[in-house]
């Protein structure tokens, strides 16, 4: 899922502390290598889903073959994302945000294999939400992201009491970057997405089901 790289309408706290022109130029470059990165990996169909809807079509999303593109539509994050898994085929699926900068191919090829025997995945995040969501079924049989209360410190919590009673696992926890010193942590997008090549850099760490 992704937003518009625009000013004013991404990393809006980010550019208050850095500057519009650096948070843009941040969140354009954790796109682009993340879309890149996951969409090269044969082993799942990659797909964009965007808002605004009326940028759809515009020419500058990241555009690597074989990635479409499609409308997140209206409502809040759980309606879109409820939204994306409805449109999909009845069989695992993922959804994962465009700035989170530790994303790696093999954190997605580990929620996949877990899906295969547990009912969803989470990917916790430092600030109560989540980067990863993952459902083995159509939402038929699962519908977990109704009455949460996104962007805040519940967002995990309240997912996870909408799936009382399923097997979940649990991914690593990674973040996306909102400030200043996250950002000056981070080194810049490219550098974490794009380290040197390393065997390791596409291990995915242990998830644990419960």
């Amino acid at each position: 899922m992704a937003r518009s790289p625009v000013a004013g309408l991404v990393k809006r706290r980010l550019g208050r502390e850095i500057g519009d022109v650096a948070a843009i130029r941040f969140y354009r470059s954790c796109l682009s290598h993340t879309v890149l990165r996951l969409a090269s990996d044969p082993r799942w169909r990659a797909v964009l889903a965007v808002t605004p809807d009326k940028d759809v079509a515009a020419r500058f999303w990241p555009s690597p073959r074989k990635v479409g593109r499609l409308p997140q539509g209206s409502g809040d994050l759980g309606r879109r994302m409820q939204r994306l898994f409805e449109r999909l085929p009845p069989e695992p699926a993922i959804i994962v945000g465009s700035d989170v900068p530790a994303i790696r191919p093999g954190h997605i090829a580990e929620a996949f294999r877990v899906l295969a025997r547990g009912d969803a995945v989470l990917g916790p995040a430092p600030d109560g939400g989540y980067w990863l969501i993952g459902l083995r079924r159509s939402p038929n049989v699962l519908a977990p992201i109704g009455g949460v209360r996104w962007s805040s410190a519940h967002a995990l919590a309240d997912t996870l009491a909408n799936l009382d009673g399923k097997r979940i696992a649990f991914a690593v926890t990674l973040g996306d970057v909102d400030t200043g010193e996250a950002y000056r942590f981070e080194r810049g997008c490219t550098e974490r997405l794009i380290p040197p090549a390393l065997s390791a850099q596409n291990a995915a760490p242990a998830m644990r089901l419960i």
